[in-house]
């Protein structure tokens, strides 16, 4: 078994091998898409780029725990293959999440515009974890939610009345992406990675699927967000990139992150 709170430079497949069967409580990871935007972006095919989707996906499933959650990134397009390949290996699917980058708009005239990515939440068991209260958002229509918190609302029969931690989070996540959080006078300034994700929403992920202590991988972790995320939430984490430079800045922002826990 790999050591615990660590960061490898490896493959995803040489990883894999080295973490023992039934030992993972949650898995969070964003894998190569194909979009060709970096050498490890890039296949020669989509049959090639689903077929290595396929033996990764394989080889971490005998690697879960029985009652654990898998959440991955990819395109929506992509998904619609992955999917029923996930099902086939036994797991169980939750949901279909819709992530709203809040990005801006890619240029295009012949379809509609590009905004988002999928994140699919599937399960290995019936008794996973879901804190669901723990994820709770802010209600949208606030001067509904204002006059309700007082006098409630009647709805089949019964007087409802909004829960103080907010709503249920539900299956549109609205997170700006890195590129365009980080702009400065509307340009996006050069970032370590070509796709990092927004800490806040792996940080959901976490909180909602996994109790403190739990063991957290990812097996593309990129710069390192899924295990900063792991460690500020108090979980134990085991990832790898087979990209030095990436594991570099990921080791570096787990010390950095270790220093402000001090």
């Amino acid at each position: 078994m790999l050591n615990v709170n660590e960061i490898y430079l490896m493959d995803c497949f040489e990883f894999l091998s080295g973490l023992d069967d039934n030992s993972v409580d949650l898995a969070v990871v964003d894998p190569p898409y194909n979009l060709h935007k970096a050498p490890w972006d890039t296949f020669s095919s989509d049959d090639d780029f689903l077929k290595f989707t396929y033996q990764w996906t394989k080889a971490l499933f005998s690697k879960l725990k029985t009652n654990s959650s898998f959440y991955l990134f990819n395109t929506p397009y992509n998904c619609a293959f992955i999917l029923p390949h996930l099902l086939e290996l036994g797991f169980d699917f939750k949901n279909w999440i819709t992530w709203d980058k809040r990005d801006g708009f890619s240029s295009t005239s012949r379809k509609y515009a590009n905004g988002q990515e999928t994140i699919l939440f599937v399960t290995k068991g019936a008794n996973y974890t879901f804190n669901h209260n723990e994820i709770r958002v802010p209600y949208e229509s606030t001067e509904r939610i204002k006059h309700a918190q007082s006098k409630g609302i009647l709805k089949n029969g019964k007087r409802w009345f909004p829960n103080p931690q907010g709503r249920l989070c539900g299956e549109v996540w609205h997170f700006s992406s890195e590129r365009h959080r980080r702009k400065v006078n509307g340009k996006t300034p050069q970032m370590p990675h070509v796709s990092p994700k927004p800490l806040e929403m792996i940080k959901r992920m976490i909180v909602a699927s996994s109790k403190p202590g739990d063991l957290v991988i990812d097996c593309f972790v990129g710069i390192g967000t899924t295990a900063v995320a792991a460690k500020l939430l108090g979980r134990n984490y085991i990832c790898c990139d087979s990209n030095a430079e990436y594991v570099s800045v990921a080791r570096n922002m787990i010390a950095e992150t270790s220093k402000e826990l001090l």
